[in-house]
């Protein structure tokens, strides 16, 4: 069953909550894992894919858009479909709950002080509780 991790960013800046998962990605296919990045919209991934380049200055984080097709990459980042490739971590940017998230093995959602993130996440909060999930809560 996926394994389910909160993290509770201070702030309302959506590039925050962008570079705490450029980081957190980082960190995951470091430790070998695979990562989907799933956001709200094309905008949205196109701006995790231009952050997962110039984040940090000295690292490189291979990484592609997911466009519905095989893919090589460790991480992929999409919005309207789900990986090509079973994958080990998925990172939820998005507001909504992705369908395919029982798949994954860990789940990282990534929430802030927005009023509208906080609702949306607390609602999924609820669900995965609701629904027998382990899940775990860090405030960063």
């Amino acid at each position: 069953m996926t394994r389910i991790s909160f993290y509770i960013l201070n702030g309302e800046e959506t590039q925050a909550r962008q570079m705490f998962a450029c980081r957190l990605a980082e960190k995951a296919w470091k430790q070998g894992n695979k990562i989907y990045i799933h956001t709200d919209n094309a905008a949205a991934s196109n701006e995790v894919d231009a952050l997962l380049w110039s984040f940090r200055d000295d690292s490189f984080v291979p990484h592609q858009l997911n466009l519905g097709t095989e893919a090589d990459s460790p991480i992929l980042i999409g919005h309207d479909t789900q990986p090509p490739k079973l994958m080990d971590l998925l990172i939820n940017l998005s507001n909504t709950q992705p369908d395919f998230f029982s798949q994954f093995n860990r789940m990282a959602e990534l929430l802030d002080d927005d009023e509208t993130i906080k609702l949306a996440g607390r609602d999924r909060y609820r669900y995965y509780q609701q629904h027998g999930y382990a899940i775990e809560t860090h405030k960063m």
